[in-house]
């Protein structure tokens, strides 16, 4: 939760966020959400923007729907805007004293949000409906994170390097993480885009990854659907995130990775999210 440190100077947080159809689908199934809340008021955040984490806490979100015809669009949707609803909540329920930690509200909202997409999933037409999440919350001092599904978080460091904080559940990023594949490998593997967690889906049960980074003066943090991998290896990843703009161009980071992974060949949807400690 926000709170001041004495002697210590708040950090401050710029953001760059975008998403794009890309080349070959006909309709966007991701989306991606940033949030400013407290204990009294939510503000959603525009694409682009700079604040200071002094008073309020930041999240920042990336959902890839799936389900076919409009079904991903909305399940990706619903993910962002239940995040809305209940986050700020049990910031409220912290603020008048209740134990509710960080982990136990981040394992709560994904519990919240998979059931809300397994309502729906009743329905025929809604049958199978789904979607991944990768969500980071920052406060003054850390970033805590939620994940399911094949979505991205990766930090990186200000001293440089990525480092990818969630692990993809898939079993093609089991055979890389365990390293009986390598990247290249993994990039093109048949059955690389075929989940074992997610939201909805038909799962009966979801088990996210929890976790925690501290907060640096410039260390950056990349939020993005698997599209933007598809196009991109981790190193391009880190090299068009740390490039700065050339004279005259009017793109920001997250515009820059988007179309570099569709010069990559990316099929996917593509959703950069670029959030930094300054």
């Amino acid at each position: 939760m926000a709170d001041s440190t004495a002697g210590t100077a708040t950090p401050h947080l710029r953001w760059f966020g975008q998403t794009d159809r890309g080349r070959i689908r006909k309709n966007n199934e991701d989306s991606f959400l940033a949030l400013q809340f407290d204990a009294r008021e939510t503000h959603y955040l525009g694409k682009i923007g700079e604040a200071s984490i002094g008073h309020y806490d930041y999240v920042f979100a990336v959902s890839d729907g799936m389900g076919g015809a409009n079904l991903g669009e909305f399940a990706s949707r619903i993910t962002v805007e239940t995040i809305t609803k209940l986050l700020p909540r049990s910031y409220r329920q912290a603020a008048i004293g209740l134990e509710v930690g960080v982990e136990d509200v981040l394992i709560e909202l994904f519990d919240q949000i998979h059931k809300a997409l397994m309502r729906y999933s009743m329905y025929d037409e809604c049958s199978g409906m789904g979607a991944t999440l990768s969500l980071g919350w920052f406060t003054p001092n850390r970033m805590y994170f939620g994940h399911i599904g094949d979505s991205r978080i990766y930090h990186l460091p200000a001293a440089g390097g990525i480092k990818q904080l969630t692990e993809d559940d898939t079993h093609v990023g089991w055979l890389y993480r365990t390293g009986k594949i390598n990247e290249r490998e993994a990039r093109t593997h048949p059955r690389r885009n075929v989940l074992q967690r997610a939201l909805g889906a038909g799962h009966q049960f979801i088990e996210p990854q929890i976790g925690a980074a501290d907060l640096k003066p410039a260390d950056r943090f990349l939020l993005c659907s698997d599209g933007l991998i598809e196009g991109l290896y981790d190193a391009q990843l880190e090299e068009y995130a740390r490039e700065t703009a050339g004279e005259g161009s009017s793109l920001n980071v997250a515009q820059r990775l988007i179309q570099a992974a569709i010069g990559g060949a990316t099929r996917d949807n593509i959703t950069a999210l670029m959030v930094e400690v300054r």
